[in-house]
């Protein structure tokens, strides 16, 4: 049972690095080529269905992170299974008191500064995630060498 929640956290993580980069690099981006007329309703349906594609998965991770701090297996040192944890908190925290409030802005009227401020302070949730990735990366590759 250990390593399955190892193996369902580490997939969530992993799902959630590879989105966040994307949306980081690609989404966000093209927020300003969408157009004043059409950006509200783009936004509000963007908003929409990306909750039903990241709230499970969040979910999940942030559960199976909290329960890799009461078990552990062998390769996940307790320092390891903190830091993640802490990283995830970051990373929720970040989302929901400036990424959501952001979204909500933009999903009354698109603002040059609002978006702006929205690419920049995902670069917090993007090098959070990337850490978690990193980290659990180095526990799997441990796990597979004992």
């Amino acid at each position: 049972m250990i390593t399955l929640i190892l193996v369902l956290h580490g997939a969530a993580t992993w799902f959630m690095t590879g989105l966040i980069w994307f949306v980081q690099v690609v989404h966000y981006p093209l927020y300003d080529r969408i157009g004043a007329e059409s950006f509200v309703a783009y936004e509000r349906l963007h908003c929409s269905l990306t909750t039903i594609v990241v709230a499970p998965v969040m979910i999940l991770e942030l559960l199976t992170a909290v329960l890799l701090i009461f078990q552990r297996p062998r390769c996940l040192l307790l320092p390891e299974a903190l830091l993640n944890l802490a990283l995830l908190a970051l990373i929720w925290l970040s989302t929901l008191f400036i990424a959501d409030q952001l979204h909500g802005s933009l999903a009354g009227q698109f603002s040059k500064e609002t978006h702006q401020a929205l690419v920049g302070w995902n670069w917090l949730r993007t090098a959070a995630w990337s850490m978690r990735a990193v980290l659990l990366a180095a526990v799997f590759c441990r796990g597979l060498n004992n």
